[in-house]
C-alpha cells in the first residue's frame, strides 16, 4: 500500500482597491489634519518623512531648495508615485501642483501611500492533517 503525500505552499491573498484616481483631491488636506498641519508648518520635514516612507532617499526633497521655479524633487515625486500606482494624470497638473500647493501636493502623496499600502493576508499557513 503507497501513501501519497501532496503538500501546498500557502499562496498570499491580497485585497486589491485598485483605482485610477488619486484617494484624496489637491485641496482634502484637511481631513488628516495633524498631517496638515504637519505639512503646512514644516513642510521640508514632513517631504523627507513622506520620501523616506516610500523608499527614496530621507533628504532628497531638500534639494528642491536649491531650485529655480518649479520644486523638481516634489514633481518627480509625484509622476513617480503616479507610475507606481497606475493613477492617471498629466505632467502638466504635477507641474502646476508641485509648484503652487507644494504641501498640499506632500499631503496628497501622503494620503495616497496610506491608502495604497495593502497587508498581505496568508491563509492557511499551518498545514492541516
Amino acid at each position: 500500500m503507497t501513501t501519497k503525500v501532496v503538500i501546498q505552499q500557502p499562496t498570499p491573498i491580497m485585497e486589491s482597491r485598485v483605482s485610477d484616481q488619486w484617494h484624496s483631491g489637491i485641496c482634502d488636506c484637511c481631513e488628516d489634519m495633524p498631517q496638515c498641519c504637519f505639512a503646512f508648518w514644516c513642510c521640508p520635514c514632513f517631504a523627507c518623512r513622506t520620501t523616506r516612507d516610500y523608499g527614496q532617499c530621507l533628504c532628497l526633497p531638500l534639494l528642491d531648495i536649491c531650485g529655480l521655479c518649479i520644486p523638481s524633487i516634489t514633481l518627480a515625486m509625484r509622476v513617480s508615485m503616479r507610475h507606481r500606482y497606475g493613477i492617471k494624470d498629466t505632467i502638466c497638473q504635477d507641474c502646476l501642483y508641485a509648484t503652487c500647493c507644494t504641501a498640499c501636493s506632500w499631503c496628497q502623496m501622503a494620503t495616497e501611500m496610506k491608502e495604497r499600502a495593502i497587508p498581505i493576508v496568508l491563509t492557511n499557513a499551518r498545514p492541516r492533517l
